[in-house]
């Protein structure tokens, strides 16, 4: 009889850029992602971009999830997304969540966010939508 190896999870990280100190929601999502069989790198609190690049390279993630209360993310998710381009790993999907006015929200998707999620999102929204953009990466 053949052996079957069982899939490896999907691998997403975590991450919040700049410097905003409060991850609770990040937490939260993190916590539901593990929940739901990926494997979850939490990258900690006031990441630049370059190392959040750097770890989601080392790490070889599926996905990238971005957490931001500090409004700063006009400047820090393009970056993020600027310095996967540049290292051949565009193909990463890249998600987002916290305190994001809707008009940044389209600017964000244009420039290559595939999802925002915005306070009030339940968690199996963010579940079910990490889940389709890993398995439409690979």
């Amino acid at each position: 009889m053949a052996r079957t190896t069982k899939p490896s999870p999907l691998r997403v990280l975590i991450a919040k850029p700049g410097l905003d100190g409060h991850d609770r929601g990040a937490k939260v999502v993190a916590r539901a992602l593990r929940d739901a069989g990926f494997e979850v790198i939490y990258a900690g609190l006031r990441q630049t971009p370059e190392e959040i690049v750097r770890a989601a390279l080392e790490e070889d993630v599926d996905l990238i999830g971005l957490s931001i209360l500090s409004g700063a993310h006009m400047a820090l998710f393009p970056k993020v997304l600027a310095l996967l381009k540049k290292e051949r790993a565009s193909s990463i999907p890249v998600f987002a969540g916290g305190i994001i006015p809707d008009e940044d929200a389209r600017r964000l998707k244009k420039a290559g966010i595939r999802a925002i999620f915005g306070p009030g999102t339940s968690l199996e929204e963010i579940v079910t939508t990490a889940q389709r953009l890993a398995r439409s990466a690979a």
